[in-house]
């Protein structure tokens, strides 16, 4: 049986703002807008390439805003994706360079965090140390 993450909730504030944020700044697709009940507002945007997608909202989450801290998105080059979000205006630290990959940090307008990884190229070292 196969087990597959699709969907992360991303507490926030003012849902227009962070649509704003990450449709426009960080490109994810906008997939859904919807208000299906009485305080209850339903956005969920898609990473590019990504299967996993994160919805945010209102009426949605007990999370306080800014609470979640711990979304890790694989990127294929940390160099690109920090050009990527500085070009955009998104304040982002890194390149953090360690033995398990090379990573960016950054946070949305609510203070939640995101961490790129650019994943180690495992083959290249195993044929280097041959």
């Amino acid at each position: 049986m196969d087990w597959k993450i699709e969907l992360i909730f991303v507490p926030v504030t003012d849902v227009d703002r962070a649509k704003a944020f990450y449709v426009d700044a960080l490109g994810f697709s906008a997939d859904h807008d919807a208000s299906p009940g009485d305080g209850v507002r339903f956005v969920q945007c898609t990473p590019p390439g990504s299967a996993c997608s994160i919805a945010f909202g209102t009426g949605l989450t007990e999370m306080a805003p800014g609470s979640q801290n711990g979304i890790q998105v694989v990127v294929p080059d940390a160099d690109a994706a920090l050009a990527r979000l500085e070009a955009a205006g998104v304040a982002a630290e890194g390149v953090l360079d360690l033995d398990w990959g090379r990573f960016v940090s950054f946070a949305d307008p609510d203070g939640n965090r995101w961490t790129l990884q650019e994943l180690p190229d495992h083959a290249a070292a195993r044929r280097a140390a041959d």
